[in-house]
């Protein structure tokens, strides 16, 4: 089985994290005879620097060849001048396109440990286990038009403009990311959300249609339909009552990102992203990646937490390589380290020992010897 990975870096922290990575694959090749291979490649505002895009035609190209993509973080203050369509997050967009990464998982993961580092008591987020599934390729982020038009100056002279997202969704787009949900459902709780605001958008009109008539075909699984603004109230109030949800673009990016501060912080979670398998092979194309952004803040201190990197990894291991014990192994390592009581930065408890990047990445390697 082909085991071809792309690893791209980023911009930020995300050349650190990934440093993490590629000492796991060189500990799994020897010790486990895993068979990786990889390439790396440069993405976001490296790449616009070294190429004046945001992704070369030639790391596109190696990502469509690559069994997986392991992507690390992208942008930072100094491109916030890059024209429009070649900014850093330019590269991620044309990455989901491209290679039709329509569905993102994002696991909201409160682990044991760190239950007193959430913004909220323990007792609501102790054992929390959710997860989103996001629309990744439709919506308003890719909907034309997308511009900003001149309208000229007002009756007081002041210049006017107009700017306009376009939402746009197709059945078959509701219907895949749907039936992806469901499935994910059936190995889960059997309980599943759809999060829409039909009661003020049209589009959310259809989603809700079209996600019901998947409904059908998955009797097993408990409905519920919530409209996304209360759905994010409820992550905080109760978040416990949730175990799948499925929702568009725009509000899974919101809502994964609420759900991800309950955990006690983005450095914390990875996700996925998966295409539609292919008819022939039967692989699917796939990038994994941690949440969190390339924080420009803390570059170059050595201080980041590789945690979601390396999670996102474990990801990679379950969903394209269908190494489902090894996945375990190295999701039960970062538990155990955590349980052991250390502690990036950004996660610091009173009592825990705070470690490097370096440290934490060696730490999960050795719980796994």
């Amino acid at each position: 089985m082909s085991k071809k990975l792309l690893l791209l870096p980023g911009d930020g922290i995300g050349t650190e994290i990934m440093a993490e990575v590629e000492k796991l694959i060189a500990f799994l090749n020897e010790n486990r005879d895993t068979g990786f291979s990889y390439e790396t490649g440069l993405v976001g505002g490296s790449a616009y620097d070294e190429h004046g895009e945001a992704i070369s035609e030639q790391d596109m190209a190696k990502a469509q060849s690559a069994d997986a993509v392991i992507f690390g973080a992208v942008g930072g203050p100094q491109w916030d001048n890059a024209p429009y369509d070649k900014r850093p997050e330019a590269g991620l967009l044309r990455l989901r396109k491209d290679l039709g990464l329509f569905a993102n998982l994002r696991p909201a993961i409160c682990y044991e440990a760190l239950a007193d580092a959430s913004a909220l008591k323990r007792e609501i987020v102790e054992g929390l286990d959710i997860l989103i599934v996001r629309e990744l390729t439709g919506g308003v982020y890719f909907g034309e038009p997308k511009q900003i038009t001149e309208l000229g100056d007002n009756e007081n002279g002041k210049n006017q403009k107009r700017a306009v997202d376009t939402q746009v969704y197709e059945t078959y787009e509701i219907d895949r990311i749907a039936r992806v949900a469901f499935d994910m459902a059936m190995t889960r709780s059997k309980k599943l959300h759809s999060a829409d605001k039909k009661n003020v958008m049209i589009s959310g009109v259809l989603w809700d249609e079209v996600v019901r008539e998947v409904a059908s075909d998955y009797s097993e699984v408990e409905f519920n339909h919530i409209l996304a603004d209360n759905a994010a109230m409820q992550l905080v109030r109760n978040p416990k009552q949730f175990d799948v949800i499925v929702t568009d673009n725009l509000f899974g990016d919101v809502l994964s990102d609420t759900a991800a501060m309950l955990t006690g912080s983005l450095g914390m979670l990875p996700s996925a992203s998966l295409g539609a398998p292919d008819e022939k092979s039967g692989k699917r194309k796939a990038m994994y990646e941690p949440v969190h952004g390339s924080a420009p803040d803390i570059a170059g201190q050595g201080i980041a937490n590789p945690i979601a990197m390396i999670a996102s990894f474990a990801m990679a291991l379950r969903y394209s390589f269908n190494m489902i014990e090894l996945a375990d192994e190295v999701e039960w390592a970062i538990a155990g380290v955590l349980a052991d009581g250390l502690r990036s930065g950004d996660i610091m408890q009173d009592g825990c020992k705070k470690v490097s990047t370096k440290q934490m990445g060696d730490a999960i390697i050795a719980k796994l010897v």
